[in-house]
């Protein structure tokens, strides 16, 4: 667990805030980031700090709850005493001390220091990660699987990716730099935070100058092979972070269709697109089977970003580990299948189809792959494929596969 003392008193009706998000992320099921927003937005008068303190805390706090009810030494319960206890523990494991001006009479401070040393011997316990979890990674990626799941519990960094339609790298650091939020260069447009600062309400963020996206999830559009004119299907584009950025290296020239089931997550694309000055994306919800076979051989390449377990992002989305379920993990091996067979044909012969996904799992990534190519071995061959894990690169874990379409 990272170890970084807050001096400054904790005010009692912080922690309270804190306790009530994590009752409706934990008993009600609402997953944290928008869990956080809300709070966020219902508080104007909070000051950075306290944005900053309440954010955290229920960040890792989800993060390290199995290690946390085990240092507790009690059956897991989602009531407001328990979770106040919560709190405490995890306060105490990261600064060594229980929070001034809070009290906590039913901790035992040498009994939690003991459990805490006999969680180093548990690997899931340690780092804090469902069983089923842990040996699926290991059964995976062998001795791979300790690095990762490690590295998995870092904060992650917070990057951005640069608007080059609207400003080079070097000068939008330069602007941010005199707005007090300093940056190093990652990939090819990417710049990554050396403070975390709130960059959503930075001038250059509303000029459309920038958008947050992890440096991993920035090297798949470059990844497309892409040129000014081309016609591309971004067939799960999601609220289009991948769509923006196809767009950005076409030069705004060409064509970008940015599908989805969800409606609500195209109309924020079209905010971020107008925000961006992007004027190439076509979004289309996905009806059905006759929205895809109408677009069939019409497209230079197809990105298949398909639903997958998020295993590569916990770092971002801890919450996702206690939520995802075996059922869950085998429906979604399903959906990437069906998705593969039934979204490959909208690629034109000589086109190229990218499949992504942000997960670790072998199964989800050179597995769907090979066993698609096996059914279909005269029509695609693969090009390359690239596997992005958290433990080496500092970033998200990714995958991503391009296969040619022969015929």
């Amino acid at each position: 667990m990272n170890d970084q003392p807050r001096p400054y008193k904790i005010h009692r009706h912080l922690v309270a805030s804190v306790v009530e998000a994590l009752q409706s992320i934990f008993q009600d099921g609402y997953y944290a980031d928008k869990v956080i927003e809300r709070a966020l937005r219902n508080h104007p008068k909070w000051g950075g700090r306290d944005r900053r303190f309440f954010a955290e805390s229920v960040y890792e706090i989800v993060r390290w709850k199995r290690l946390i009810w085990f240092c507790l030494d009690q059956e897991e319960s989602y009531d407001s005493n328990s979770l106040w206890d919560l709190f405490g523990v995890w306060w105490y494991l990261e600064n060594e001390e229980l929070p001034l001006g809070i009290e906590f009479p039913e901790l035992n401070l040498e009994h939690i220091r003991n459990r805490f040393s006999k969680s180093e011997t548990l690997l899931a316990v340690r780092e804090s990660i469902p069983d089923w979890i842990d040996q699926l990674g290991r059964s995976q990626l062998k001795e791979a699987w300790d690095d990762e799941v490690s590295a998995l519990n870092h904060k992650a960094p917070v990057v951005l990716r640069a608007n080059t339609l609207l400003i080079p790298r070097a000068d939008l650091k330069s602007r941010l730099q005199a707005e007090n939020i300093f940056c190093e260069n990652v990939g090819d447009s990417g710049l990554v935070l050396t403070e975390r600062k709130n960059v959503f309400t930075s001038p250059c963020f509303k000029s459309g100058f920038f958008e947050v996206q992890d440096a991993s999830s920035q090297k798949v559009a470059p990844f497309m092979k892409l040129n000014p004119g081309l016609r591309v299907i971004d067939a799960c584009a999601g609220a289009g972070g991948k769509s923006l950025h196809i767009a950005a290296l076409l030069k705004n020239k060409g064509k970008v269709i940015s599908m989805d089931i969800e409606e609500r997550k195209l109309l924020e694309l079209k905010k971020r697109a107008s925000r961006a000055k992007v004027d190439v994306i076509e979004t289309k919800v996905i009806e059905g089977s006759k929205t895809i076979k109408r677009l069939e051989n019409s497209a230079d390449r197809v990105l298949l970003d398909v639903p997958c377990t998020g295993l590569g992002v916990l770092k971002r989305n801890p919450d996702s580990k206690w939520k995802l379920t075996q059922e869950k993990y085998l429906t979604l091996l399903e959906i990437q299948k069906e998705i593969l067979h039934n979204y490959a044909k909208m690629t034109k012969k000589g086109g190229f189809l990218i499949y992504s996904t942000c997960s670790l799992l072998h199964s989800e990534n050179k597995n769907q792959i090979q066993n698609f190519l096996e059914k279909e071995p005269k029509d695609w061959e693969l090009e390359e494929d690239l596997e992005i894990y958290p433990a080496q690169s500092g970033y998200d874990g990714f995958y991503m596969a391009r296969l040619k379409r022969l015929q």
